[in-house]
């Protein structure tokens, strides 16, 4: 259980090795002794939190050669999941000499950018990280002659070639099977990963992590109520509960959405939803729509509407669509950063010029609000639209039952519907947006209503700020009454006939 080609006696990296021998069933003590806790950039940390703690001495108990150690942790943001994965790593492969395994995660973004640097992290600030390499695919040994034979690596998952999981055996030895994000990690890869837990004599480990996003799915059925619980170990951490959460974050979330919403029960209770999904616009209605093969009926006699979601933050953009009844692609979106207020209503009045938009609605918070001040001033047919405000349309929930929190949440569900039918360009951005805003549900009086994620609580998760679906949204702000295009393309060929058009012609 220590390093091939050790030292000998008398000799610091001797003691060394011989220390981290006596903690290959102790991955609490190895992280206490691992770190320079209370120094350098450990200043004012004093050693793993309390739950933190807690998951390494289950994993010290639940240790076996018999059988596979499971553990599923469910959690709110913010707990210190991600060091918790690193020390499980660092500890498993220095303490057993040609320890394999794998790591993986809901997407490769999250497995490169959150798994894998909190890992170069830790893995520099160990006292044993001259043991070990990391790359931006693995951590292995230094030693030649076990580079391939004594290493973890970071596998993004891909349906159609589990390989990486399949072939995951080392008898006799360590297996670390790692998942982060895990609701988020399909039925397969699970299925497939079982078939490492048959090496004898082996000690397997097997931990997945995540915010419980989905209330369907292997890592659901993880915990009580699913079929698979008698065979882990799990937990479920409330975010309130964890020392170095930012209380005053989380009480926002719970002022804006609800102690029982679906978003405080994921983001903060570690609690699964009680919708089936929290996804808002699915990935497969987004691929539809931007198929440009997709052919849809546009009437001159359709107005066209121009949505603005002004920039808020220094990272974030100014975008400006257009859409056309179902077309929401013929005109190509405009986009700008950097802009102050009169710099944008300027871009908006060009836009006016060109396209002659039937009405143009603009976010109204924030910078937004400037803009549709000057927009105004320029008498330009500008609405300024409150995100926050009270939904509009109540007879949709009165004929469909599905009843809105908000403006926000009403002008997205509007297009959710109309993408069923409708068209969008092939923008990358646009096609990254739309299904990225997550929704729960809040009441607001006697109904439960669908509150969509706020663009800073997504920035809060590493995403970017949907700027493009917001502007496309915006262009549902309102019913626009349809507008004689005679004018503007030419003359019609006959009363309600449908035309396929190119406005910049």
């Amino acid at each position: 259980m220590q390093p091939v080609n050790a030292p000998k006696a008398n000799d610091p990296e001797a003691e060394l090795v011989e220390a981290i021998a006596g903690f290959d069933k102790d991955p609490l003590g190895f992280v206490l002794f691992a770190f320079d806790w209370g120094q350098g950039e450990l200043a004012g940390h004093e050693g793993p939190l309390d739950w933190q703690r807690e998951i390494l001495i289950e994993i010290s108990n639940g240790l076996s050669p018999d059988r596979a150690l499971r553990l599923a942790v469910a959690s709110g943001h913010g707990i210190g999941k991600s060091a918790l994965v690193s020390w499980i790593i660092l500890w498993a492969m220095s303490t057993c000499v040609d320890t394999i395994g794998v790591v993986t995660a809901n997407t490769g973004d999250q497995l490169k950018q959150k798994t894998w640097v909190q890992l170069s992290k830790w893995h520099r600030l160990a006292i044993n990280s001259h043991w070990f390499a990391v790359t931006s695919k693995a951590i292995f040994s230094v030693d030649p002659e076990h580079e391939k034979t004594w290493r973890i690596d970071a596998v993004t998952w891909n349906e159609t070639r589990t390989e990486a999981f399949a072939g995951l055996h080392n008898e006799g030895k360590r297996i670390v099977l790692l998942y982060d994000e895990a609701s988020g990690i399909p039925d397969v890869i699970w299925d497939v990963s079982t078939g490492a837990l048959t090496d004898k004599n082996t000690e397997i480990i097997w931990p997945a992590f995540g915010n419980p996003t989905r209330n369907i799915g292997r890592f659901r059925e993880c915990f009580a109520g699913g079929r698979f619980h008698h065979r882990w170990s799990n937990r479920q951490i409330d975010s309130r509960n964890v020392s170095i959460t930012n209380k005053a974050e989380i009480a926002e979330w719970i002022e804006d959405y609800g102690e029982d919403s679906d978003f405080v029960r994921v983001r903060v209770r570690g609690i699964f939803p009680r919708a089936g999904t929290s996804q808002f616009i699915s990935s497969d209605l987004v691929n539809a729509a931007s198929d440009p093969n997709r052919d849809v009926d546009v009437s001159l006699y359709d107005a066209l509407v121009m949505g603005v979601d002004v920039a808020r933050f220094g990272d974030d953009k100014t975008v400006f669509r257009f859409r056309r009844g179902r077309d929401g692609r013929s005109i190509k979106p405009l986009k700008f950063r950097g802009l102050d207020t009169m710099q944008v209503a300027a871009r908006v009045a060009e836009a006016f010029a060109i396209y002659k938009p039937d009405a143009i609605f603009i976010d109204n918070g924030g910078f937004g609000a400037g803009v549709v001040d000057r927009c105004n001033y320029l008498h330009l047919p500008v609405l300024g639209i409150d995100f926050g405000s009270s939904p509009d349309r109540e007879i949709q929930g009165r004929e469909s039952g599905v009843w809105y929190y908000n403006k926000r949440a009403e002008m997205w569900g509007a297009m959710r519907e109309w993408l069923v039918g409708g068209a969008i360009d092939n923008d990358e951005e646009l096609k990254a947006d739309l299904p990225a805003v997550e929704y729960g549900y809040s009441l607001k009086g006697s109904r439960d209503c669908i509150v969509l994620e706020k663009k800073e609580h997504m920035k809060a998760r590493g995403l970017s700020s949907p700027d493009d679906g917001d502007a496309l949204a915006l262009t549902f702000a309102h019913p626009v009454g349809a507008t004689d295009q005679r004018d503007k393309y030419g003359p019609r060929a006959g009363m309600g006939h449908q035309y396929e058009y190119d406005p910049l012609k």
